[in-house]
């Protein structure tokens, strides 16, 4: 499977919130949010990369959220390139004018003949699959979709390129799912993903992690670092 790249701006090129301003000091930051709940998600569906609206209770929960992630005064706003997505980080992008680049590598995880099946079917039919997830074995979803590993190299690349951009004191926000979300946060800090699937419950809609680049009083070396998990407006 070819990994997908960026695809462009929904919103002009060149747009920049106040956290972009030269001269701006402090740690590197990035907000990466798991996308308002579809309604396939409503509906316990297996989406993958089923392009699927937002439902009404995920209208409820961008609206919620994004003065939230706008108070981050973002420098920069990525998102996947998949409707819930982008619909997400466009109400992000309308509070603070920072246009939004959209990068299908940040997609979900890719889930082969799952996609388009409810939650209920696909224990049903594929009990051996679903038993090797359970076990916590790194096996291709829906048998012709992508292993953790696989959604981890592009999706890690893609958040690895947005913290180059980056200057000191920056915040990109970054738009993506559950799985994506989670595998690239794990790949930015060194964290096994093995150990991220084991430890760290999955996203909420509409929440996010928190992850900084900063050091330790006795130390001047820098990493990227987990400062909040599962952060939302009504646990923030």
């Amino acid at each position: 499977m070819t990994a997908p790249g960026p695809t462009g701006r929904t919103a002009p090129a060149g747009s920049t919130g106040s956290a972009g301003s030269a001269g701006a000091t402090g740690p590197r930051r990035i907000v990466l949010v798991r996308h308002a709940e579809t309604v396939d998600n409503a509906a316990r569906v297996w989406q993958g990369h089923k392009d699927t609206e937002l439902s009404q209770r995920g209208h409820e929960q961008v609206a919620a959220a994004a003065p939230h992630l706008a108070a981050y005064a973002p420098a920069l706003i990525v998102s996947s390139d998949l409707q819930r997505a982008a619909s997400t980080a466009e109400a992000i992008s309308r509070l603070t004018g920072v246009g939004v680049r959209l990068d299908a590598r940040l997609r979900e995880v890719h889930v082969g003949e799952w996609q388009g099946l409810h939650a209920d079917d696909v224990r049903d039919r594929y009990p051996d699959l679903v038993a090797a997830l359970d076990r916590g074995e790194d096996v291709p979803r829906g048998v012709t979709g992508e292993s953790r590993a696989q959604v981890a190299e592009r999706a890690g690349a893609a958040l690895r390129e947005v913290a180059s951009q980056l200057q000191p004191g920056q915040t990109a926000v970054v738009v993506a799912h559950g799985v994506s979300a989670r595998v690239a946060a794990a790949d930015l800090v060194g964290l096994d993903q093995d150990v991220s699937d084991a430890v760290f419950r999955g996203l909420g809609n509409c929440h996010w992690i928190e992850l900084v680049e900063s050091g330790k009083s006795y130390s001047e070396q820098v990493r990227w670092r987990i400062s909040g998990w599962n952060l939302g407006p009504w646990n923030v």
